[in-house]
């Protein structure tokens, strides 16, 4: 069970980083408007969800790869209580305010399916 999830954060760590890319306007609307260089957040961010991916891929991860993992999900807790907060789409489309909400304790949800792989 545990290789599923590890495959499933894979698959969410790294298709989230791609769009980082192909989607990287979308990205910067989400950055709290209270942070400078939006672009490069958007950027950084994104390779980092990548490796991440690639080395859920490929292997178990380790205390410090989970510390780091759960580090960087708290780190972008505040956009998506930005986002929640401004209602800003995903995209092109409208999620409502509720589900937009969502996500944040979906962050902790995820913290902690990380700390048990």
């Amino acid at each position: 069970m545990k290789n599923l999830f590890r495959y499933i954060m894979a698959s969410v760590f790294t298709i989230a980083g791609i769009l980082h890319f192909k989607r990287l306007d979308g990205f910067k609307k989400i950055v709290p408007s209270y942070l400078p260089f939006k672009q490069g957040i958007v950027i950084i961010s994104g390779i980092v969800e990548i490796i991440f991916g690639l080395v859920l891929l490929v292997k178990r991860p380790g205390t410090l790869m989970k510390t780091m993992i759960s580090g960087f999900l708290y780190a972008v807790l505040p956009a998506n209580i930005y986002m929640a907060r401004k209602e800003i789409p995903l995209g092109e489309i409208r999620v409502p305010k509720p589900l937009l909400y969502l996500r944040i304790p979906l962050q902790f949800i995820l913290i902690r399916i990380i700390k048990r792989l």
